[in-house]
């Protein structure tokens, strides 16, 4: 079973902000309560009954539950220091500013801003370069191209005429066989004819 503990959101007021639910159940209680001792039944009954004086009291089996009234005033107060007046009296919760701390806050915004223009100029130069470098790529492989279409088409064109003068050449080595075969008929009637000399 958990049972609320001494330190709980304190009361409003001065005089009240610095009684726990210890206290609370004391004066209950009448002050019969003793320190280091188990609760009793009695005593939980006391402690519930002046817990739903400052908040409301929720029971689940063994199980409190304890929610406090203006929990987020009594958060305010349990953080503000003592000779401060709480926040809801007409004073201000938002502590002074340091003149200091804004003059080394404006100093370094200074630097992040000049190291970020010059980051982005850095970043500038570099896709400039990036950029030529890549427009020199394509005007080289634009140029490649080129010259390969027209060597290719050169290739092409001294192909077609080489066929061209072969069939010339073929053409032209047409009468060959014919007069080799009066070459070998004029060569034999030479023999004969040096034949008949002898």
């Amino acid at each position: 079973m958990e049972e609320p503990g001494p330190a709980t959101a304190p009361p409003e007021g001065r005089g009240r902000d610095e009684r726990s639910l210890e206290a609370l159940s004391l004066a209950g209680g009448g002050g019969a309560a003793v320190a280091g001792r188990q609760l009793s039944e009695g005593r939980r009954a006391t402690l519930a009954s002046a817990l739903e004086l400052e908040g409301t009291v929720l029971r689940e089996g063994r199980l409190t539950q304890f929610v406090a009234n203006n929990l987020e005033r009594r958060i305010r107060l349990s953080g503000a220091p003592r000779g401060e007046p709480p926040a809801g009296s007409g004073g201000s919760s938002i502590p002074a500013i340091d003149p200091g701390a804004l003059q080394d806050v404006v100093a370094l915004a200074g630097q992040v801003a000049a190291q970020v223009d010059e980051l982005l100029r850095n970043v500038h130069c570099g896709l400039q370069a990036l950029t030529a470098l890549s427009v020199g790529c394509i005007q080289t492989y634009r140029d490649g191209v080129e010259s390969l279409g027209e060597a290719a088409d050169l290739s092409i064109r001294a192909m077609y005429a080489l066929v061209a003068r072969c069939e010339e050449l073929d053409r032209a080595m047409q009468p060959v066989p014919a007069l080799a075969k009066r070459i070998r008929d004029m060569k034999g009637t030479l023999e004969r004819l040096e034949g008949l000399c002898k």
